[in-house]
Order: structure tokens, then sequence, then C-alpha cells
């Protein structure tokens, strides 16, 4: 854990005021829950909640299933970072931040189907320069709620992603946020 050197007290109702540097900084925002843990020292942690983190295993199955069926890089994230990956470039996805762009994607509920020189192409990855040249994303909705994305991607010059990539990609968000409502 690491010192902030920022000291806050509690007020009558029992609240705390967040930082803003520290919200910026860790990306939350104005209604995003936070999960509250404590450990027997009395320490109090506070993490942002993620609901697909829930599903963690299970959006890791879901992944690799569908990389050994397309033999395409499979990525599933929540509005933070990804969750599981799948396929070639798995250990440069997992766990690592969405940029602000595959973010307004998820938030705007926007399915996209585009290839690198489309202007509406999104990179996913921050400082990524890892070329991929189509690429399919489609929002997790649970409860109404867009909590994050499928997102399939080919650096295969001679693939090209149409209808069947598409309906994956969405058989498998719309399945991911059934899942999140059971």
């Amino acid at each position: 854990m690491k010192a902030t050197g920022i000291v806050r007290r509690i007020d009558d109702l029992g609240r705390v005021v967040v930082p803003k540097e520290i919200r910026r900084t860790l990306r939350i925002r104005e209604g995003d829950p936070l999960e509250i843990f404590t450990d027997r020292e009395g320490e109090i942690i506070l993490k942002k909640y993620s609901p697909i983190g829930e599903l963690g295993q299970f959006a890791k199955q879901y992944a690799d299933s569908l990389a050994q069926t397309t033999g395409h890089v499979i990525a599933i994230s929540d509005k933070d970072q990804f969750v599981a990956a799948s396929g070639s470039m798995k250990r440069e996805l997992l766990s690592k931040p969405i940029t602000p762009e595959l973010e307004r994607v998820i938030e705007d509920r926007e399915n996209l189907l585009a290839s690198k020189e489309d202007k509406n192409f999104v990179h996913i990855v921050a400082d990524d320069d890892t070329e991929y040249n189509y690429q399919v994303i489609w929002p997790i909705i649970s409860e109404g709620d867009a909590i994050g994305s499928v997102i399939l991607l080919t650096k295969d010059p001679k693939v090209k992603f149409g209808d069947v990539e598409n309906k994956l990609a969405s058989t498998a968000a719309y399945f991911l946020g059934r899942q999140m409502e059971q």
C-alpha cells in the first residue's frame, strides 16, 4: 500500500471525501460503485467495483473457447481494464487499462466493426503499437447498464471480419450480460 499524505475527516453522516486527484488517477467518477474491504489491523480499503470481475474465471473460459473456435484474439473488458483475454495477444491485454476511446464506445453502447483504415477504428490499449487489421467491439449490457465489452481482433491481413464475427461478439456480449443478471 502507498501512503498519499492526504488526511480526511469523517463527517456527521459517516462520509469521507475521496480527493479529486485520486479519483482522477483511478478513473473513479460520480456514481461509480466502490467495494469496501477491512483487515484485522483496522485498515479500510476501497476498491473500484467491477461487476464483470465476478465473472473472471467464466469470462476467461468463454474467451478461450471463442479464440480456439475462431483463431482470433478475444478480449473481455470491464469499463477500466481487460478482465479476460485469449489468443496470441493474451499477455499484452490481460489486466491492462482500456483507452478512453474504448470506454466511450462502451458508454455509448456502440457496436463496432472496423478495419484499421476506417476512421471509426478504436485503439483499445494505451501506448500499444500493435497493428490489428480488423476489430469487432460489442458492449456488455446488464440490467440496463453498460458494464464492459467483448472484442474480437485479428492481425492477419488476409482476414476480413464480417457478419459472422459481428454475431459471435454480439452473442458473447449478450450471454455475459445475462450471466451477470443471475
